[in-house]
């Protein structure tokens, strides 16, 4: 057997691996679905935004912000949320929760064998992202 052969197979196990294992670290984080964008009648610049949050399980969200008030009701699982400068806090299904605009936060799936999913509505500064990376 080509050395080269033997080379080039040990390659492409180590990029599949590679591969793979971004692809596992991709989905530990939140899936957000847009159900709906509108405007605010009577509160200009503002618009609602519902979206459901999908947690895989040990799945989270990393420090971010929204551009508006949240407003997060947790249809299954249970879910950890963490805002700066308080304490962690868990809410499970039929629970509702809420965050500040502007406020980081990180959250994360309280289970690491069952998914978590919520129903989110911000009201947010109108034509902003969702959610935006906090330092």
């Amino acid at each position: 057997m080509d050395i080269r052969y033997v080379a080039s197979g040990i390659f492409a196990a180590a990029v599949a691996v590679s591969v793979g294992t971004s692809a596992s670290a991709a989905q530990q984080t939140a899936t957000r679905t847009e159900l709906m964008r509108v405007p605010i009648e009577g509160i200009e610049g503002r618009e609602g935004v519902v979206y459901t949050a999908d947690f895989a399980p040990g799945a989270g969200a990393p420090r971010h912000t929204h551009p508006g008030q949240e407003f997060l009701y947790v249809i299954s699982g249970s879910l950890v949320l963490e805002p700066e400068g308080m304490a962690a806090q868990t809410v499970g299904a039929g629970e509702t929760a809420t965050q500040p605009a502007g406020r980081a936060h990180l959250v994360r799936n309280a289970s690491a064998s069952e998914p978590a999913k919520a129903l989110v509505f911000i009201l947010a500064e109108k034509g902003k992202p969702l959610a935006t990376p906090a330092p």
